[in-house]
């Protein structure tokens, strides 16, 4: 066997390379349009089947320093930290909490059921754990950043098992939310439901101009200087929030307790985002909040540009050949992932949301963010709703769940089930 090792700047430099493939292609392929497969992850896949054609032909192993993937990801979950602003949730009302209810119901249930038939067919219980919800509602991301803590638990090729798995979800979320809303559409409401108009409630039409929610950001004019000074500043922010949760990170795994390396900094931007929602300053002799000192939009925007780095360098380094032998486990386990969506959405998420059109929309929504994404959700209910009628809580509640909320409520219910592992 021969070995080929890169380090961490030609890693980089294919994992870009590899994000320009999947953005030329994502342009290009109809498929992958449709089911919103994100550009690292198509291209990614590429540079990764030709590693598995050169050790299976040719007898060569290609390796990837990490290093600087991790970087990405650490920067990744720290936006996510910062976009966790909890006067939201006041905001959102009763529709929102039980969407945040069947959010910590569903995560549970996608780690509890793959531990259970892993315990029947007699295969290490992490290979569920790879294929719960750090998988399914956590995705590529959540995937590779906690391939890390299982390898070091025993699990070997947890990367490439996580990715398989986050792969399988994103196509299966896209297939079954639009569908599924169809059903219960037709089976469920009668006309006049699907027809008639609601009245907005005017504490969710507040929430279409938070961040949170892509379709309610103004959009500002500025100079190239001023963009420069915007997109420099809300790094420095995240790199000095990054600082501060490796310390974090420190304290906490004195507890003993097992948490995701980026845990520390995301709780970090957490805290800072909403401690500074507290604080007020002069300015112009007027009294404003100090969380205005965060330029979102861009710490969003740089948060991204890390995680599709992250991701392109952590498709390329998938190991495929280690996949063989957990073929049937992970089909079972993944199926079963399926199912239990489809399963959960139409009998208990769609009567607590109040067995209306909102509810049967926002099922749709489910079924993409819990198997595969936030922009999957966005496609299922745009789906839906081109068909019927346009509903505007949907559109406000899901991007909330998932850019928010969706992370940081998945890592503590997997770090939970871990430590009892």
């Amino acid at each position: 066997m021969t070995s080929i090792q890169l380090d961490m700047i030609q890693t980089a430099g294919i994992g870009a390379l590899a994000l320009i493939a999947g953005m030329v292609l994502t342009r290009k392929v109809a498929f992958l349009q449709k089911f919103c497969v994100p550009s690292p992850v198509s291209g990614g896949i590429i540079f990764s089947l030709l590693t598995l054609a050169l050790y299976g032909w040719f007898d060569v192993e290609v390796s990837f320093d990490d290093t600087l993937k991790d970087v990405f990801m650490l920067a990744f979950f720290t936006s996510v930290g910062f976009q966790s602003d909890l006067k939201v949730i006041k905001k959102g009302g009763r529709l929102l909490a039980i969407m945040l209810g069947l959010l910590v119901v569903i995560i549970a249930m996608q780690n509890l059921m793959p531990m259970g038939i892993t315990r029947l067919m007699g295969v290490d219980p992490l290979i569920g754990m790879a294929a719960g919800s750090i998988s399914m509602t956590g995705g590529h991301g959540t995937a590779g950043g906690f391939a890390g803590v299982l390898e070091t638990m025993g699990l070997h090729g947890a990367g490439t098992i996580g990715m398989a798995a986050a792969t399988f979800g994103l196509i299966a979320g896209s297939t079954i939310g639009g569908p599924l809303a169809e059903k219960i559409i037709r089976t469920k409401l009668t006309q006049e439901q699907v027809q008639q108009d609601e009245e907005i409630d005017p504490a969710m039409a507040g929430i279409e101009s938070d961040e949170a929610s892509p379709t309610g950001r103004a959009k500002r004019v500025s100079t190239n200087e001023l963009e420069f000074q915007q997109y420099a500043k809300a790094t420095y922010c995240l790199l000095l929030v990054m600082g501060g949760g490796t310390l974090l990170s420190w304290l906490l795994d004195k507890t003993g307790v097992t948490f995701p390396t980026y845990f520390g900094a995301l709780i970090l931007a957490a805290i800072a985002r909403n401690t500074l929602g507290f604080v007020r300053y002069r300015k112009e002799g007027e009294m404003v909040k100090a969380d205005r000192l965060l330029d979102m939009e861009r710490i969003i925007s740089v948060g991204n540009i890390c995680l599709s780095m992250f991701l392109g360098m952590a498709m390329i380094s998938l190991k495929l050949w280690e996949l063989q032998s957990l073929a049937l486990p992970l089909i079972v386990i993944l199926v079963s992932q399926v199912l239990l969506m489809a399963l959960f959405a139409y009998f208990a998420a769609f009567p607590l949301l109040g067995s209306n059109y909102d509810a049967a929309v926002l099922c749709a929504g489910m079924c993409g963010f819990g198997l595969g994404a936030t922009p999957n959700a966005m496609a299922n209910m745009s789906a839906v709703c081109y068909k019927y009628r346009y509903t505007v809580k949907p559109f406000l509640i899901v991007p909330i769940i998932g850019a928010m909320f969706a992370d940081l409520i998945n890592t503590g219910i997997i770090t939970l089930f871990l430590n009892i592992l």
